[in-house]
């Protein structure tokens, strides 16, 4: 475990949200930093350790890739007929 500028440890359950608020972008390493009184050092620290890292997964296949953009403009279509209904309830 890391510990804190004051001596603190901290879990792994704490120091994997702390990765998610960077992540999801809720917080920045700043504003963690005077929230929590974890050091940016420590922070980043935490990101390169618990974040998930693209790099190390397998590349995709050409069926995987065709399987995607197939199940991407499905999700357009319904995207397109969802707005056009949005449209037509709003103006009732």
């Amino acid at each position: 475990m890391s510990k804190g500028n004051n001596g603190q440890r901290y879990d792994e359950s704490f120091k994997k949200m702390i990765v998610e608020l960077v992540e999801s972008k809720q917080k920045t390493v700043s504003e963690i930093h005077r929230e929590y009184g974890v050091t940016q050092v420590t922070i980043y620290k935490w990101l390169k350790i618990y974040s998930a890292k693209i790099e190390q997964e397998e590349p995709l296949t050409k069926e995987e890739v065709l399987e995607m953009k197939k199940e991407m403009l499905k999700l357009q279509e319904e995207n397109q007929i969802l707005k056009k209904a949005m449209a037509i309830f709003a103006k009732k």
